[in-house]
């Protein structure tokens, strides 16, 4: 990365040091400023030097650019498979504590953070209903409430689960 870094600013030096001298040299002509004569053949190589400079550094930008792109697709790609594998992870966990397909869709608005009247208004049911769901829903996870259940899963994020006697103080 600091390798990259340093090359932007090759890039975007090269390219200043360039465009200042094109447009100096545009300036000063409009102003009419008078300059000390250089001669043309000077002159010559010293635009085909800020010219060569200028593609050079068009060229590398689109290299990095092309770099940078690749590292965000791959970035997202990343994102996409960790967020699949966390809803098999739910899956998995509804599954094994034996929730029936309407405490699933229960416990997913859960934890989603719909409150209990949301989640009836959305499931079309009683909130006391949902209610008793979420109740069943916690005592088969063998937690207390849906901050509990969330935890459950954030623990599961962060790779190691942290007991009360692990936690820090």
């Amino acid at each position: 990365m600091l390798k990259r870094s340093w090359l932007f600013g090759v890039v975007f030096v090269l390219q200043a040091v360039c465009a200042i001298f094109f447009v100096s040299d545009i300036l000063l002509s409009a102003l009419g400023v008078p300059v000390d004569p250089v001669p043309w053949r000077f002159r010559e190589l010293m635009e085909l030097g800020a010219a060569f400079g200028l593609l050079s550094g068009l060229g590398l930008a689109a290299m990095l650019l092309r770099a940078s792109l690749k590292r965000t697709r791959a970035a997202e790609q990343a994102l996409r498979v960790a967020s699949g594998a966390f809803m098999e992870l739910i899956e998995e966990r509804f599954e094994g504590w034996g929730l029936t397909p309407a405490e699933c869709d229960v416990a997913l608005f859960a934890l989603k953070g719909f409150t209990i009247a949301e989640i009836a208004q959305l499931r079309e049911t009683s909130e006391g209903t949902v209610k008793a769901q979420t109740n069943a829903i916690y005592r088969k996870a063998g937690v207390s409430g849906r901050p509990q259940l969330l935890g459950l899963f954030v623990e599961d994020l962060m790779g190691a689960a942290v007991s009360p006697d692990t936690a820090p103080r």
